[in-house]
């Protein structure tokens, strides 16, 4: 999974990684190694313009489009470069849960902003703009746009991990870990064992069942409807986003606190966690777990995990 700034050399190091993937297999004397194939997704090969980016339906299809391009390609013998911005803290989760899904590695491999100055993004991207073709920059409201909106990697989250970093100045990749990171240093695939908290397609959903008649030592069982399902959801992790409101509530100011819920601990960042905020992680958690059932059980826990892993 590649990300960065707009215009920082993604592709550019995109096609590093792809031209060293296909020299690696095809140099090899492992036939399993042999057999991996390698893919490249960016916006060009899919055919979306850069202006998509400019409106908000228009840039939720074009990664919906990306996710599905990506999605038909993973596989326990295919290295699939995800070559584009993946900004967005909950898209590269979805992606993550798309690799674990599919039992693949997921390797988030470059984040070139780290040595990539805004100003050298802008630079890049009004040479681009001035030589247009299909590789032309995005449009400056555009650009400005999505460097505000970027929400950078964190190694220390599961779907931001491992994490590699290319500065701008770097002549190539660390290609030799990153290679390890996903085949591994005896030449064995790694793969990714799915969870409940992250299988999201290829697994068929569990049943829920609830009592509707019978007797208390042979009670009936029908499965729980699509709406029960999605009612647990809905008011689980409202009742957890009211347990840090309350909390913030009374304790004014301070900020780093943990709190103790039925299933776990939610540890608050330095600085208050706004509303908005919080129904903003928890829309987010509720699309990604809205087509397959988590138990019940599981619902508060993976919301907290998921509450740490993006409250910062």
């Amino acid at each position: 999974m590649i990300s960065g700034y707009p215009s920082s050399g993604k592709t550019y190091r995109s096609r590093q990684l792809l031209d060293f993937f296909r020299s690696r297999v095809a140099s090899s004397l492992d036939p399993r190694i042999n057999r991996i194939s390698i893919h490249h997704v960016n916006d060009q090969i899919l055919g979306l313009d850069r202006d998509v980016y400019g409106e908000a339906k228009m840039e939720k299809n074009a990664r919906a489009e990306a996710y599905s391009a990506v999605e038909r390609l993973l596989g326990r013998e295919a290295i699939v470069v995800a070559d584009g911005l993946n900004y967005i803290k909950g898209f590269r989760y979805q992606l993550y849960c798309g690799a674990k899904a599919a039992r693949t590695p997921s390797c988030v491999s470059l984040e070139i902003h780290v040595g990539t100055p805004i100003d050298k993004c802008r630079e890049i991207n009004d040479r681009l703009l001035a030589e247009g073709g299909a590789d032309g920059g995005y449009k400056q409201d555009v650009f400005d746009n999505l460097v505000f909106r970027y929400e950078e990697p964190n190694g220390m989250t599961r779907w931001d991990s491992p994490l590699f970093t290319v500065p701008f100045d770097d002549e190539a990749p660390p290609y030799e870990a990153i290679w390890d990171a996903i085949i591994g240093s005896e030449g064995n695939i790694k793969t990714a064992k799915p969870n409940l908290a992250t299988v999201m397609v290829r697994r068929a959903p569990q049943q829920h069942f609830i009592v509707t008649r019978g007797t208390k030592s042979s009670p009936i069982k029908v499965p729980a409807t699509e709406s029960d399902y999605l009612y647990e959801l809905d008011n689980t992790t409202q009742n957890v986003i009211n347990v840090v409101l309350g909390w913030q509530k009374d304790h004014p100011g301070e900020g780093g606190g943990h709190i103790a819920t039925a299933d776990g601990i939610v540890e608050l960042s330095a600085n208050p966690v706004t509303l908005p905020q919080l129904q903003r992680i928890r829309r987010q958690f509720m699309a990604l777990n809205r087509q397959h059932k988590l138990p019940k059980e599981r619902i508060r826990s993976s919301f907290v995990e998921y509450l740490n892993d993006n409250i910062g």
